[in-house]
């Protein structure tokens, strides 16, 4: 009964927030990382704490590289299970491209509920994001446009997401990001109203032989000032998962094709991936290159 009426009081607050007034922002980060599917918790509040184990990480994107000014984001991150049922999750994201400077600190919890066959989590996050110029190049700095833009455009966003795990090798979640985004900058207070967007993950594990894993997967990304586009991933773990490598095609949006390596070993973490995109862009740039390393420490077994 505990755990039916905290399901109960997240989805009274999630539809409460559904409710509130949505205000445009300039973009939402969830759509920068291509390692979605590796690190869930960036994009997914349901995801927080499903591993027994914390674990702290960075994450590192630089877009379009060779190009002066091309996007650049760091994240920080922090995950873990703090309780019997219960996942925190913080993230720390700065994000550069040219003079438009994005800075968002993120705060989630979850609560897991866990069966002889699935694992499945309900989160809700909150994040406050600030858009600013870091500097006014070569316009005027006295200018009134310039002046707001300096200051910059702070908001406040509430997020809601299910992340879960059938017998080990099917994986789901459904992310409600930004149910609400309201301004909290004093400056042009107006905001537009918005659509809601979402998150759509699938993917499954299979074995092909021993020591040699295969997990096709999807994400489906409607995102805010994002075109809508979908992640195509395929993974091989090798050595449970000492050595990883897979491939990514992204359809719509940047119409990307991906390549990652990585492995775990131990406490540590590592994910590296490239990206070249079909658009003309391409001939400028030395494609997109993505850093993730991870340290995982303690642990939770009354979780399982």
């Amino acid at each position: 009964m505990k755990t039916k009426n905290i399901i109960l009081t997240i989805l009274a607050l999630v539809v409460t927030l559904m409710g509130l007034e949505a205000q445009v922002r300039y973009f939402d980060e969830r759509y920068i990382s291509t390692q979605a599917q590796l690190n869930p918790q960036l994009v997914n509040p349901g995801a927080v704490g499903h591993a027994l184990n914390h674990q702290l990480m960075v994450n590192y994107r630089n877009k379009w590289s060779g190009i002066d000014g091309a996007p650049r984001t760091l994240t920080l991150s922090y995950n873990g299970a703090v309780g019997n049922r219960l996942g925190l999750g913080v993230n720390v994201v700065s994000d550069k491209f040219g003079e438009l400077e994005t800075t968002k600190g993120e705060l989630g919890v979850s609560y897991t509920v866990v069966s002889d066959n699935n694992q499945v989590g309900f989160g809700i996050s909150g994040a406050y994001i600030k858009h600013a110029l870091g500097g006014y190049g070569n316009a005027d700095p006295n200018d009134p446009v310039i002046s707001q833009a300096l200051s910059g455009a702070e908001y406040f966003d509430a997020s809601f997401g299910v992340y879960g795990i059938y017998l080990k090798k099917l994986y789901y979640g459904l992310s409600l990001p930004s149910l609400v985004s309201s301004r909290i900058s004093d400056i042009d207070n107006t905001g537009q109203d918005r659509e809601v967007g979402f998150l759509l993950q699938l993917a499954y594990k299979l074995d092909i032989q021993e020591d040699i894993t295969m997990t096709p997967g999807i994400i489906m990304k409607k995102l805010n000032n994002v075109p809508t586009h979908i992640d195509l991933n395929l993974n091989f773990g090798f050595l449970q998962d000492k050595l990883i490598g897979g491939v990514a095609y992204t359809v719509g949006a940047d119409k990307r094709l991906g390549f990652l390596i990585g492995t775990k070993i131990e406490k540590l973490n590592f994910f590296y991936s490239y990206n070249t995109s079909s658009n003309l862009i391409q001939d400028y740039n030395n494609g997109s290159h993505e850093l993730t390393l991870g340290f995982n420490f303690g642990g939770n077994k009354t979780k399982s």
